[in-house]
């Protein structure tokens, strides 16, 4: 497949990264000839210097038979000029546009992105990606990553071990038999900084991260097995209030539920922006590292803190001034991923990362086939990988313990019908069942072999 990526900062670089391991024709274009060639240098592509949207350059890519296109550069119109130029000179099948701004993304103007008018297939919104993220991450206190599955049936939660875990130096195995009725299974164990998918006889120690399938029901049972514990969240502080910020604070303010929310912002224009667009959450114009602003904004009584400036030092600082204050729980908005492992030092409960979100749902809409949805793990280390088992896959009418799945996947959650199922030695996969598979980054072509899953389009 000949795939064409506009931009080579950190979501085109990894989006590059992904479709190149798996043995695609990319190439990627961008200004910078030095962003240029640190992708050409680490990544088997071919690389274009220049202006996404001229038509020679993107003659130069190879548009003329290109399959896809993914406008990632960091302007909304050079992504939309990109994609009518790709369409109405090229002809390229599918393109995909990255757009920040939520003018363009305002429902009433979806008529905008029609083949007539201005031809984007899909439109990814990196604020809403995030906003979507940060709720998860508060639907799921005492956890540092969170994502759902199965349409909501089935949750992965990243959850941080401590030595007040109940679960420490048990195998795997034996974890199961002890908690049988327990939907849980541990996919994914980071220990001092490698991911790796573990063996049933693998225990779990202080300090490690874990990742485990669990079904909705059973998140609260999930959790106090290894040591954590839930508390409704009904006073929120964000601090904040740009696109990602504002986002969070009307999903906050659309819950069924009342919380109590407060955000605070340096900015006054902006403050007062965001106060005339808010209905419930009373907004303070300030230094979000304020200690005294932060006690205005109640902070120490606070059930959750969430940093999402633009800023990763900031919000990193906010976050530990908010836990010493006495905040439940701290989230923080982190772009650089080298910041990550400092988040467990400084008492910080969970993170975002704007670019594993975004290239999660890029992924998302360009592996379609059976592949109904993907979620990147950490730096692009693994994904969930959601698939419909087709009737000419090597897994179909298999017992699970006869599959030869890679050392680096292992098998979450299978669902029959409307029925969702722990996977078990004895468990038959058929034709049409829907399975669940946490798998390393390098092992991502050979399971897609197993699903016989092609990357195509609508």
């Amino acid at each position: 497949m000949k795939i064409i990526i506009c931009g080579a900062g950190q979501v085109g670089w990894q989006i590059a990264r992904h479709l190149a391991g798996e043995r695609n024709d990319v190439t990627v274009i961008d200004t910078s000839a030095e962003l240029i060639r640190r992708a050409t240098d680490a990544l088997d592509v071919q690389g274009v210097t220049g202006f996404a949207s001229h038509p020679d350059v993107l003659d130069r890519a190879g548009a003329r038979d290109a399959d896809l296109i993914i406008a990632a550069t960091h302007s909304d119109e050079v992504n939309m000029v990109t994609c009518q130029v790709a369409h109405s000179v090229f002809r390229i099948p599918r393109k995909i546009a990255r757009l920040r701004s939520s003018a363009y993304l305002d429902a009433i103007y979806s008529d905008l992105y029609r083949i007539d008018h201005l031809p984007i297939d899909v439109i990814i919104s990196p604020e809403r990606e995030v906003a979507a993220a940060a709720m998860q991450r508060l639907s799921a206190p005492s956890t540092f990553d969170a994502e759902n599955f199965l349409d909501g049936k089935v949750h992965l939660l990243g959850v941080a071990l401590d030595d007040a875990c109940p679960a420490l130096n048990t195998p795997l195995r034996q974890l199961s038999e002890l908690f049988s009725s327990l939907s849980a299974v541990v996919a994914g164990v980071r220990r001092e900084g490698r991911l790796f998918a573990p063996e049933p006889g693998d225990q779990l120690f202080a300090d490690d991260q874990i990742y485990v399938f669990t079904q909705a029901a059973d998140i609260q049972r999930t959790l106090e097995v290894f040591g954590k514990h839930t508390a409704r969240q009904e006073r929120i502080v964000i601090i904040g209030a740009g696109n990602v910020g504002l986002s969070v604070a009307r999903k906050i303010e659309a819950l069924p539920e009342r919380i109590r929310a407060k955000m605070i912002e340096r900015d006054r224009a902006r403050a007062e922006y965001a106060a005339d667009t808010l209905e419930r959450t009373i907004v303070l114009h300030g230094d979000g590292l304020s200690a005294e602003l932060l006690d205005e904004a109640a902070v120490p009584r606070a059930d959750a803190v969430l940093a999402l400036t633009d800023d990763d030092k900031t919000n990193i600082l906010a976050s530990v001034r908010a836990k010493q204050a006495g905040a439940g729980m701290a989230i923080a908005l982190i772009n650089d991923p080298t910041l990550v492992p400092l988040m467990a030092a400084l008492d910080i409960d969970a993170y975002i990362n704007p670019r594993a979100t975004t290239v999660s749902s890029i992924l998302r809409h360009i592996r379609h086939g059976r592949v109904r949805d993907i979620y990147s793990i950490g730096d692009a280390e693994a994904e969930v990988i959601e698939a419909q088992v087709l009737s000419t896959s090597s897994i179909a009418g298999r017992a699970i313990r006869d599959i030869d799945f890679p050392e680096g996947a292992l098998l979450g959650a299978v669902q029959k019908g409307g029925r969702v199922m722990k996977p078990t030695p004895d468990l038959r996969v058929e034709e049409g069942d829907i399975v669940l598979i946490f798998v390393l980054t390098k092992d991502v072509p050979q399971v897609e072999g197993l699903l016989q899953v092609s990357i195509d389009f609508f």
